[in-house]
Protein backbone atom coordinates (compact mmCIF):
# COMPACT_ATOMS: atom_id res chain seq x y z
CA UNK A 1 0.00 0.00 0.00
CA UNK A 2 1.24 3.58 -1.18
CA UNK A 3 0.68 6.60 1.09
CA UNK A 4 0.09 10.04 -0.30
CA UNK A 5 -1.38 13.26 0.97
CA UNK A 6 -4.08 15.80 -0.26
CA UNK A 7 -4.30 19.49 0.45
CA UNK A 8 -5.53 22.51 -1.12
CA UNK A 9 -2.69 24.66 -1.81
CA UNK A 10 -3.70 27.94 -0.39
CA UNK A 11 -2.35 31.60 0.17
CA UNK A 12 -2.66 30.82 4.14
CA UNK A 13 -1.41 27.28 4.21
CA UNK A 14 1.78 25.18 4.16
CA UNK A 15 3.68 26.14 0.79
CA UNK A 16 3.71 23.64 -1.62
CA UNK A 17 7.82 23.10 -1.33
CA UNK A 18 7.65 22.67 2.10
CA UNK A 19 4.78 20.49 2.45
CA UNK A 20 6.42 17.85 -0.18
CA UNK A 21 9.56 17.88 1.93
CA UNK A 22 7.67 17.08 4.65
CA UNK A 23 5.86 14.22 3.05
CA UNK A 24 8.87 12.49 1.24
CA UNK A 25 11.10 12.74 4.60
CA UNK A 26 8.43 11.79 6.43
CA UNK A 27 7.82 8.06 3.83
CA UNK A 28 5.24 9.18 2.10
CA UNK A 29 5.02 8.67 -1.57
CA UNK A 30 2.74 11.69 -3.52
CA UNK A 31 1.25 14.64 -3.03
CA UNK A 32 -1.84 15.87 -4.25
CA UNK A 33 -3.59 18.66 -4.72
CA UNK A 34 -7.11 20.26 -6.13
CA UNK A 35 -8.38 22.86 -8.54
CA UNK A 36 -10.73 25.90 -8.80
CA UNK A 37 -10.35 28.17 -10.75
CA UNK A 38 -12.84 30.48 -8.95
CA UNK A 39 -15.94 30.16 -6.80
CA UNK A 40 -19.12 32.39 -8.57
CA UNK A 41 -20.08 35.06 -6.23
CA UNK A 42 -23.85 33.86 -7.34
CA UNK A 43 -23.06 30.20 -6.75
CA UNK A 44 -26.46 28.36 -6.10
CA UNK A 45 -24.67 24.80 -6.21
CA UNK A 46 -24.52 23.24 -3.08
CA UNK A 47 -21.23 22.19 -1.43
CA UNK A 48 -20.54 19.05 -2.11
CA UNK A 49 -20.44 17.67 1.11
CA UNK A 50 -23.53 19.84 2.73
CA UNK A 51 -23.65 23.10 4.28
CA UNK A 52 -21.39 25.86 3.78
CA UNK A 53 -18.76 25.94 1.17
CA UNK A 54 -15.33 25.24 3.22
CA UNK A 55 -12.50 28.50 3.01
CA UNK A 56 -9.88 26.50 0.88
CA UNK A 57 -12.31 26.59 -1.93
CA UNK A 58 -11.77 30.31 -1.88
CA UNK A 59 -8.37 30.32 -1.74
CA UNK A 60 -6.98 27.43 -4.09
CA UNK A 61 -3.92 27.91 -5.39
CA UNK A 62 -3.38 26.35 -8.99
CA UNK A 63 -2.58 22.84 -8.89
CA UNK A 64 -0.25 22.74 -11.65
CA UNK A 65 1.75 25.49 -10.29
CA UNK A 66 2.06 23.66 -6.56
CA UNK A 67 2.50 20.80 -8.14
CA UNK A 68 5.46 22.11 -9.71
CA UNK A 69 6.94 23.60 -6.18
CA UNK A 70 6.26 20.29 -4.67
CA UNK A 71 8.27 18.41 -7.62
CA UNK A 72 11.57 20.89 -7.63
CA UNK A 73 11.47 20.69 -3.84
CA UNK A 74 11.86 17.05 -3.99
CA UNK A 75 13.63 14.03 -5.67
CA UNK A 76 11.03 10.62 -5.70
CA UNK A 77 7.56 11.92 -4.34
CA UNK A 78 4.56 11.97 -7.06
CA UNK A 79 3.12 14.87 -7.87
CA UNK A 80 -0.25 15.95 -9.09
CA UNK A 81 -4.23 16.49 -9.23
CA UNK A 82 -7.31 15.13 -7.08
CA UNK A 83 -7.99 16.19 -8.94
CA UNK A 84 -8.08 18.68 -12.37
CA UNK A 85 -11.27 20.27 -13.42
CA UNK A 86 -10.40 19.23 -17.32
CA UNK A 87 -13.90 20.07 -18.07
CA UNK A 88 -13.24 23.92 -17.69
CA UNK A 89 -9.57 23.51 -18.89
CA UNK A 90 -8.60 23.33 -22.76
CA UNK A 91 -7.27 20.35 -23.61
CA UNK A 92 -4.30 21.51 -26.01
CA UNK A 93 -2.86 24.21 -23.18
CA UNK A 94 -3.48 21.31 -20.15
CA UNK A 95 -1.68 18.14 -22.42
CA UNK A 96 1.74 21.00 -22.69
CA UNK A 97 1.01 21.83 -18.98
CA UNK A 98 0.88 18.13 -17.48
CA UNK A 99 3.58 17.14 -20.19
CA UNK A 100 5.80 19.83 -19.25
CA UNK A 101 5.84 19.11 -15.60
CA UNK A 102 6.20 15.36 -15.91
CA UNK A 103 9.00 16.17 -17.91
CA UNK A 104 10.83 18.64 -15.57
CA UNK A 105 10.31 16.17 -12.98
CA UNK A 106 11.45 12.92 -13.92
CA UNK A 107 8.40 11.19 -14.83
CA UNK A 108 6.47 11.72 -11.57
CA UNK A 109 3.14 13.35 -12.16
CA UNK A 110 -0.46 11.67 -11.05
CA UNK A 111 -3.46 13.39 -12.96
CA UNK A 112 -6.17 12.81 -11.55
CA UNK A 113 -9.67 14.08 -13.31
CA UNK A 114 -13.27 14.81 -12.69
CA UNK A 115 -16.20 16.55 -14.32
CA UNK A 116 -16.78 19.08 -11.13
CA UNK A 117 -20.12 19.76 -9.17
CA UNK A 118 -19.91 23.51 -9.44
CA UNK A 119 -22.33 24.65 -12.27
CA UNK A 120 -21.77 28.53 -11.76
CA UNK A 121 -18.11 27.85 -12.17
CA UNK A 122 -18.53 25.39 -15.67
CA UNK A 123 -20.76 28.01 -16.81
CA UNK A 124 -18.03 30.98 -16.28
CA UNK A 125 -15.77 28.73 -18.62
CA UNK A 126 -18.46 28.05 -21.11
CA UNK A 127 -19.14 24.59 -19.85
CA UNK A 128 -22.34 23.38 -20.12
CA UNK A 129 -23.03 21.23 -16.90
CA UNK A 130 -25.57 18.70 -18.55
CA UNK A 131 -23.00 17.62 -20.99
CA UNK A 132 -19.61 17.74 -18.62
CA UNK A 133 -18.65 13.93 -18.51
CA UNK A 134 -19.02 13.55 -22.28
CA UNK A 135 -16.92 16.75 -22.67
CA UNK A 136 -14.14 15.17 -19.87
CA UNK A 137 -13.66 11.81 -21.76
CA UNK A 138 -13.01 13.87 -24.74
CA UNK A 139 -10.42 15.91 -23.72
CA UNK A 140 -8.95 13.49 -21.83
CA UNK A 141 -8.77 11.02 -24.87
CA UNK A 142 -7.47 14.43 -26.87
CA UNK A 143 -4.53 14.69 -24.50
CA UNK A 144 -3.78 11.75 -24.48
CA UNK A 145 -3.35 11.58 -28.05
CA UNK A 146 -0.92 14.74 -28.03
CA UNK A 147 1.21 12.96 -25.44
CA UNK A 148 1.58 10.14 -27.67
CA UNK A 149 1.68 10.82 -30.83
CA UNK A 150 4.18 12.30 -33.38
CA UNK A 151 1.29 13.62 -34.79
CA UNK A 152 -1.66 14.15 -33.05
CA UNK A 153 -5.14 14.80 -34.11
CA UNK A 154 -8.41 14.49 -32.24
CA UNK A 155 -12.34 14.81 -33.98
CA UNK A 156 -14.95 14.91 -30.89
CA UNK A 157 -18.52 16.29 -30.56
CA UNK A 158 -16.52 18.95 -27.91
CA UNK A 159 -13.16 18.42 -29.23
CA UNK A 160 -11.86 19.09 -32.38
CA UNK A 161 -8.66 19.74 -33.90
CA UNK A 162 -6.37 18.60 -37.46
CA UNK A 163 -2.77 16.99 -36.74
CA UNK A 164 -0.37 19.01 -34.61
CA UNK A 165 2.79 18.36 -32.86
CA UNK A 166 3.49 19.54 -29.30
CA UNK A 167 6.86 18.62 -27.26
CA UNK A 168 7.74 17.89 -24.45
CA UNK A 169 6.32 14.37 -24.54
CA UNK A 170 6.01 13.38 -20.61
CA UNK A 171 8.62 11.15 -19.44
CA UNK A 172 6.11 8.63 -17.97
CA UNK A 173 5.48 6.02 -20.29
CA UNK A 174 2.95 6.05 -22.06
CA UNK A 175 1.63 8.95 -20.30
CA UNK A 176 1.04 9.95 -16.94
CA UNK A 177 -1.78 8.06 -15.31
CA UNK A 178 -5.41 9.34 -15.72
CA UNK A 179 -6.90 8.77 -12.23
CA UNK A 180 -10.57 9.13 -12.89
CA UNK A 181 -12.13 10.63 -9.55
CA UNK A 182 -15.91 10.50 -8.58
CA UNK A 183 -18.44 8.04 -7.01
CA UNK A 184 -21.40 8.51 -9.53
CA UNK A 185 -23.17 5.39 -10.49
CA UNK A 186 -21.46 5.48 -14.16
CA UNK A 187 -17.75 5.98 -12.95
CA UNK A 188 -16.84 2.88 -13.73
CA UNK A 189 -17.78 3.20 -17.12
CA UNK A 190 -15.66 6.35 -17.60
CA UNK A 191 -12.65 4.96 -15.81
CA UNK A 192 -12.92 2.08 -19.07
CA UNK A 193 -13.32 4.63 -22.01
CA UNK A 194 -10.27 6.78 -20.58
CA UNK A 195 -8.88 6.00 -17.31
CA UNK A 196 -5.54 4.20 -16.33
CA UNK A 197 -6.83 4.39 -12.02
CA UNK A 198 -10.29 4.47 -10.47
CA UNK A 199 -9.92 7.62 -7.34
CA UNK A 200 -13.06 7.39 -5.23
CA UNK A 201 -13.62 8.66 -2.05
CA UNK A 202 -14.83 6.71 0.79
CA UNK A 203 -18.69 5.77 0.75
CA UNK A 204 -20.70 2.80 1.96
CA UNK A 205 -20.53 0.03 -0.78
CA UNK A 206 -17.17 0.75 -1.77
CA UNK A 207 -15.82 -2.51 -1.48
CA UNK A 208 -18.11 -3.93 -3.62
CA UNK A 209 -17.39 -1.11 -6.83
CA UNK A 210 -14.27 -1.77 -6.37
CA UNK A 211 -14.13 -5.44 -7.13
CA UNK A 212 -16.69 -5.15 -9.57
CA UNK A 213 -14.51 -2.65 -11.57
CA UNK A 214 -11.33 -5.61 -11.15
CA UNK A 215 -14.27 -7.75 -12.49
CA UNK A 216 -14.89 -5.53 -15.46
CA UNK A 217 -11.00 -4.54 -15.97
CA UNK A 218 -10.09 -8.56 -16.78
CA UNK A 219 -13.08 -9.03 -18.87
CA UNK A 220 -12.05 -5.71 -21.11
CA UNK A 221 -8.33 -7.48 -20.93
CA UNK A 222 -7.17 -4.61 -18.76
CA UNK A 223 -6.30 -6.76 -16.01
CA UNK A 224 -6.66 -5.68 -12.18
CA UNK A 225 -7.29 -1.27 -12.94
CA UNK A 226 -5.86 0.12 -10.01
CA UNK A 227 -7.52 2.19 -7.18
CA UNK A 228 -6.82 5.01 -5.26
CA UNK A 229 -8.86 5.62 -1.96
CA UNK A 230 -8.90 9.86 -2.15
CA UNK A 231 -9.61 10.73 1.88
CA UNK A 232 -9.30 7.33 3.01
CA UNK A 233 -9.43 7.28 7.14
CA UNK A 234 -6.42 5.42 8.39
CA UNK A 235 -8.76 2.64 10.30
CA UNK A 236 -9.99 1.58 6.65
CA UNK A 237 -6.19 1.16 5.41
CA UNK A 238 -6.37 -2.73 5.89
CA UNK A 239 -9.63 -3.25 4.52
CA UNK A 240 -9.09 -1.27 1.38
CA UNK A 241 -5.61 -3.01 1.19
CA UNK A 242 -7.46 -6.44 1.34
CA UNK A 243 -9.69 -5.51 -1.95
CA UNK A 244 -7.33 -4.15 -3.69
CA UNK A 245 -6.87 -0.67 -3.33
CA UNK A 246 -3.06 0.22 -4.04
CA UNK A 247 -2.54 4.06 -2.61
CA UNK A 248 -4.92 5.88 0.03
CA UNK A 249 -4.33 9.66 0.37
CA UNK A 250 -5.17 11.34 3.75
CA UNK A 251 -6.38 15.17 3.92
CA UNK A 252 -4.10 17.53 5.63
CA UNK A 253 -5.49 21.24 7.03
CA UNK A 254 -5.49 23.62 4.52
CA UNK A 255 -5.05 26.77 6.31
CA UNK A 256 -2.58 27.26 9.22
CA UNK A 257 1.57 25.76 8.31
CA UNK A 258 1.26 24.73 12.55
CA UNK A 259 -2.14 22.47 11.73
CA UNK A 260 -0.46 20.59 8.42
CA UNK A 261 3.01 19.96 9.78
CA UNK A 262 1.02 18.44 13.43
CA UNK A 263 -1.49 16.26 10.99
CA UNK A 264 1.60 14.80 8.90
CA UNK A 265 3.41 14.47 12.33
CA UNK A 266 -0.34 12.45 13.20
CA UNK A 267 -0.14 10.43 10.44
CA UNK A 268 3.44 9.24 10.47
CA UNK A 269 2.40 7.54 13.90
CA UNK A 270 -1.02 6.13 13.02
CA UNK A 271 0.47 4.61 9.79
CA UNK A 272 3.84 3.18 10.90
CA UNK A 273 6.57 5.42 8.71
CA UNK A 274 9.63 5.82 8.86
Amino acid sequence: MKFGLTTFATDEGLPPAELARLAEDAGFESVLFPDHTHIPAGRQSPSPRGGDLPWQYFHTIDPFVASSFAAAATKELKVGTAICLIAQRDPIATAKTVASLDFLAGGRVLFGVGAGWNAEEMRNHGTEPRTRFKLMAERVKAMKAIWVDEEAEYHGDFVDFAPLFAWPKPLSAPHPPVLVGGNGKTVIDRVLDFGDEWLPEPEDGLDERILELKERGRAAGRGDIPVTVHGAAVEEVERLAEVGVHRCTFWVPARGPAEAEARIAELVQELALG
